[in-house]
């Protein structure tokens, strides 16, 4: 069992940046794929990124590529989402999660075995 806890959201002017963080409760953090995904009112849950168990390989959709980053401290449990150049469209509830397995599914929720409760970012043009 996986307890994930996400904070650092919150309101930015487009442009700015936020980072946002996911504790993670356990002793096996490092066996877990981690990712982030986010839901935006009326639409449907999607995915962000996601990084490896030991942060060698990233994943990122391509609406964030090169303005998000994912990284993880397997010491403190803690995986990471910085975001800059923010943009309205970037507003949503940001939700970590952990997943045991590789898979050519990692962009789909189904895939994921634990989640956070979710981190509201809001961008203001």
């Amino acid at each position: 069992q996986v307890q994930l806890v996400e904070s650092g959201g919150g309101l930015v002017q487009a442009g700015g940046s936020l980072r946002l963080s996911c504790a993670a409760s356990g002793r096996t953090f490092s066996s877990y794929y981690m990712g982030w995904f986010r839901q935006a009112p009326g639409k449907e849950r999607e995915f962000v990124a996601r990084i490896s168990r030991y942060g060698g390989n990233t994943y990122y959709a391509d609406s964030v590529k090169g303005r998000f980053t994912i990284s993880r401290d397997n010491a403190k449990n803690t995986v990471y989402l910085q975001m800059n150049s923010l943009k309205p469209e970037d507003t949503a509830v940001y939700y970590c999660a952990a997943d045991r397995n590789a898979g050519l599914g990692y962009m789909n929720p189904p895939q994921y075995d634990y989640w956070g409760q979710g981190t509201q970012v809001t961008v203001s043009s």
